[in-house]
């Protein structure tokens, strides 16, 4: 097949894109020639190595209509949309807002009570540094045990932190997909 019956074959299956998109890509095709045969290559070989130009222009149109179909907006979608968000803006302000913020201040409690527990011994040798007189072994083994608890509040805060993590994404997403899957309900 030389250069002309490619691009005529082309050019027959490309009859459902505008002109001036078939014009762009028999252009590009074109091109392909013009290199292969300053390459030292003949119409005939190019044309092998390209393909088949029926399919070629069946992929393409395939193309053309899934990026035609995601780009279609009708007011029904534009409507639809922002109702879901205003939707889901008014339920996660209501219902779920205020045991999140809670949630948040609970877990950010933890993370200050497990550090200060862990630098409770540094804090009672400073005082003791500062005050000799008060020092007593009472305050000392105090402070090692809420050190001791410190770390594994530190570490059972960490756990929270990642579950609470987790959880908020999936929401999130769960947001998104909802927002997408009434956006494409059309």
């Amino acid at each position: 097949m030389n250069k002309k019956q490619f691009l005529s074959t082309l050019t027959s299956s490309l009859q459902n894109i505008s002109s001036s998109e078939r014009h762009d890509i028999l252009q590009d095709f074109e091109e392909h020639f013009a290199i292969g045969l300053k390459e030292g290559k003949t119409e005939e070989q190019i044309s092998k190595l390209l393909g088949d130009p029926y399919q070629i222009g069946k992929e393409i149109l395939t193309s053309y209509s899934i990026d035609k179909m995601d780009s279609h907006v009708s007011s029904g979608n534009i409507i639809r949309t922002i109702w879901i968000i205003i939707g889901l803006g008014f339920f996660n302000l209501i219902v779920v807002l205020a045991p999140f913020i809670t949630l948040i201040s609970i877990i950010i409690s933890l993370w200050i009570t497990s550090v200060l527990f862990i630098c409770s011994p540094i804090l009672i040798l400073i005082n003791t540094i500062l005050h000799p007189e008060i020092f007593e072994f009472f305050h000392l083994y105090l402070s090692i045990t809420l050190c001791g608890l410190g770390i594994l509040l530190f570490i059972v805060t960490q756990f929270i932190n990642r579950i609470t993590l987790r959880y908020s994404m999936k929401y999130i997403a769960y947001n998104i997909h909802f927002i997408k899957k009434g956006r494409k309900h059309d």
